[in-house]
């Protein structure tokens, strides 16, 4: 891409994460609190949810098989945002990187509102806003400072809080699934909608697990000979994540009754506490739930960083998102980001629950990370058509499909991002829509502001 910044600040920076890291920033930023926290968001359409995540891991793999091709043909740091505006230009590049933004920093948001409820198995039991949103305020600050020490801290923490997040549902995977009681998978479907309604919608709550399919490539810069293992981590961390999501989650809904699950703040706890008939094993998922979500923050707080340091390289961020420190971090990108998280998770607290706030957040973010998603599947089959014009080539069959079926599952999940149920206000059902479009509204005077700064992109290169 471009070379705005120096070169040798960039390639001090560059090569930080080999293979395991990189697996793991891809696991870390998939699983964070959120799958955790998916049951009790669930619950308001039954077991048929079982469906929707098994529709979205399908998805989630046709995301990871993209993101590895085209990181492949453009190892950039940057990722979606590198190949929009690579492919349409730089107006639909910035929209992209905005876009993507907002995902980081409102998912974010969501993930430390997740993080705060198991957090209050132990501390502000009562959940009183105020005392949320000050553990919240810790939950988001601490892993901002971590990564603002370097890289190699940041690795370091991902590296390890990935490995123990795997512990809970590994064994709600396979032990968990002894547990479960067939009365619970009795009535399927309770939204009351039709099935298809019902999936439908629930999707695109399951859509939030699944982000962070593309991290890896978002990093590029940051990863050890990023034409190989980028690609492979996207595709080792994905598959591993859909194999525990799919089988936990089908524990969860097998142990614990839809009813129980929708009054639910720590549904993973619970399922562990009607498993073992106690406590101890429901306080012991939430302390490493607690740890999970914790490495989730440091690893996204990572990326709300690297998309405006990529965009900034290219002109189209401030110049200040490229600024970096002498550990080579873009601390104006991690304090911004943190700052934006922190002013929507106290916003999204006022007058409302912890739940609906969650459920909030999480369509934002999906309805924000979507677009970019849609870009890139709509980059790559630009491309593929391209280069077989020119020449046949290998696997075009293959990437065209997965492209096909990865916009597909991009525009379902911007569609179905809203708050449903009994009670929910027109306001309420479209919160999500406003918020993504207010945050999108804030960076038309960026574009403007950055217009003739912006450079050219390089030529895409050929097929390989």
């Amino acid at each position: 891409m471009s070379t705005a910044a120096p070169d040798n600040t960039r390639q001090k920076a560059s090569g930080t994460l080999g293979l395991p890291q990189a697996t793991a920033l891809i696991v870390g930023s998939i699983i964070g609190v959120g799958i955790f926290n998916l049951p009790a968001s669930l619950a308001a359409f039954g077991p048929i949810s079982l469906v929707a995540m098994l529709l979205t891991t399908i998805g989630a793999l046709a995301l990871a098989l993209l993101f590895a091709s085209l990181s492949r043909r453009l190892p950039a740091d940057g990722g979606p945002y590198a190949y929009a505006r690579a492919a349409f230009g730089n107006a639909t590049g910035f929209a992209n990187a905005w876009s993507y933004w907002i995902t980081a920093w409102s998912g974010n948001a969501a993930i430390v509102v997740g993080w705060v409820m198991y957090v209050q198995v132990f501390v502000n039991q009562g959940a009183i806003p105020v005392w949320s949103i000050l553990i919240a305020l810790v939950g988001l600050w601490i892993p901002a400072i971590i990564n603002i020490t370097g890289v190699k801290n940041m690795g370091a923490v991902q590296l390890w809080t990935s490995i123990l997040k795997f512990i809970p549902l590994a064994l709600m995977a396979t032990v968990g699934l002894l547990f479960i009681k067939p009365e619970n998978f009795a009535t399927w479907n309770v939204s009351g909608d039709s099935d298809a309604t019902a999936i439908l919608g629930a999707m695109a709550l399951c859509l939030f697990s699944s982000l962070g399919v593309e991290t890896a490539a978002v990093a590029a810069d940051k990863v050890r000979d990023p034409d190989r293992n980028v690609p492979r981590a996207t595709i080792l961390g994905t598959l591993a994540t859909a194999v525990v999501y799919l089988l936990s989650l089908t524990a969860v809904f097998g142990a614990v009754s839809t009813s129980d699950l929708a009054a639910s703040t720590t549904p993973y706890s619970d399922a562990a506490d009607s498993m073992t008939g106690g406590t101890w094993a429901g306080l012991l998922i939430a302390a490493i739930v607690i740890i999970s979500g914790f490495g989730a923050l440091n690893g996204w707080t990572m990326i709300c960083a690297e998309m405006p340091l990529a965009a900034s390289k290219d002109g189209l961020f401030p110049a200040r998102f490229g600024k970096l420190n002498d550990r080579e971090v873009p601390v104006f990108g991690i304090v911004t980001s943190t700052a934006l998280a922190s002013i929507f998770m106290i916003v999204s607290y006022l007058g409302t629950a912890g739940q609906t706030v969650f459920n909030t957040l999480v369509f934002m973010s999906g309805i924000t990370a979507a677009i970019p998603y849609a870009f890139s599947a709509l980059a790559q089959i630009k491309w593929r058509l391209q280069d077989n014009r020119e020449i046949h080539t290998p696997r075009f069959l293959r990437d065209v499909i997965v492209a096909v079926v990865a916009l597909v599952f991009s525009v379902l999940f911007i569609v179905y991002s809203r708050n449903t149920g009994d009670g929910t206000s027109v306001l309420q059902e479209y919160a999500p829509f406003i918020m993504a479009g207010v945050a999108f509204l804030i960076g038309i005077p960026v574009y403007l502001s950055q217009r003739t700064r912006m450079t050219e992109p390089e030529p895409v290169p050929a097929f390989r």
